[in-house]
């Protein structure tokens, strides 16, 4: 009988000890990210997981297919998209708590080359060169994609461009990547995306009046959260001080008007719809 009370003690002990430093109680997140983010928030995930002790599982893609994911498994914690279309989107179909989101940075709409521009594009115009090889987001499931299409449509481009997309990337990492390896000759990207991989990457600016909308970054909470309360402290954590200088790490703007100094007349978020005329050109070019 000693013995086993001896026994006992010990493991109470030994389960004391684990709980004083912390490994019983690791609490976990899961954030469901947009590519557009992922640099900033890859850093931002480490140090939240060494400063809180809190597990943080990213979930990295396309806006649209992200939101997908959050209805289909009815979890999640952080939604953070690259564009407030899919914000737009999430209220509507009540997927994230109402008024939960928060501004993080901005994006501005750029051509994206691989290092040294090689094809020698300065100009929206210039991407209608027949034989260029372009890339663009998919505009069904990626902002950056929405942004792209709403860009050319606006300068009546929409057409001679597309006829040269001869891909599209699933997320916008996966579009950036396609300029950084050098698998096409220029992507309607964010200008963000050079200060990614700045030896890999350069940025074109696009004429400030052709530019119709910038987008912004904003973090939300999903209905599904399991602790409202952790998912403010990620938020409240990503808006620090800390956060907002791992953001300015990588090129992000966190303030309105330098944003606007890239384009003066450009609305600021909102949302952007395919058009009909955009589904009948790709229709076409899949015929030939």
């Amino acid at each position: 009988m000693n013995r086993f009370r001896i026994v006992l003690l010990m493991v109470l002990l030994i389960v004391c000890i684990g709980w004083e430093n912390g490994f019983a109680e690791m609490q976990s997140i899961t954030v469901f990210c947009g590519s557009a983010n992922k640099p900033a928030m890859e850093e931002i995930a480490a140090k939240f997981k060494e400063d809180k002790n809190v597990e943080v599982n990213m979930i990295f893609g396309g806006s649209g297919t992200l939101l997908s994911q959050i209805e289909l498994s009815k979890k999640g914690e952080i939604y953070l998209p690259g564009s407030p279309d899919y914000i737009i989107i999430a209220e509507k179909k009540k997927l994230i708590i109402e008024n939960s989101d928060q501004i993080v940075a901005y994006l501005v709409p750029a051509i994206i080359t691989p290092a040294g521009n090689p094809a020698n594009i300065h100009t929206l115009e210039d991407l209608t060169r027949p034989g260029l090889r372009l890339g663009i987001g998919n505009p069904e499931t990626v902002c950056l994609g929405l942004y792209g299409i709403e860009l050319l449509e606006k300068n009546s481009l929409l057409e001679p461009v597309l006829k040269n997309v001869v891909t599209f990337g699933g997320s916008c990492s996966k579009t950036a990547n396609l300029a950084a390896l050098n698998k096409v000759d220029a992507i309607l990207g964010w200008r963000v995306f050079h200060f990614w991989n700045p030896e890999r990457m350069e940025f074109v600016a696009i004429n400030p009046k052709q530019i119709p909308r910038i987008s912004y970054i904003p973090i939300s909470i999903p209905v599904y959260t399991k602790d409202v309360n952790l998912s403010k402290a990620f938020i409240e954590y990503t808006l620090s001080p800390i956060g907002k200088s791992i953001y300015k790490k990588y090129g992000y703007l966190s303030i309105l008007e330098d944003a606007k100094k890239f384009a003066p007349e450009a609305a600021v978020g909102g949302l952007y719809t395919l058009p009909d005329k955009y589904f009948e050109i790709i229709k076409d070019l899949w015929k030939k």
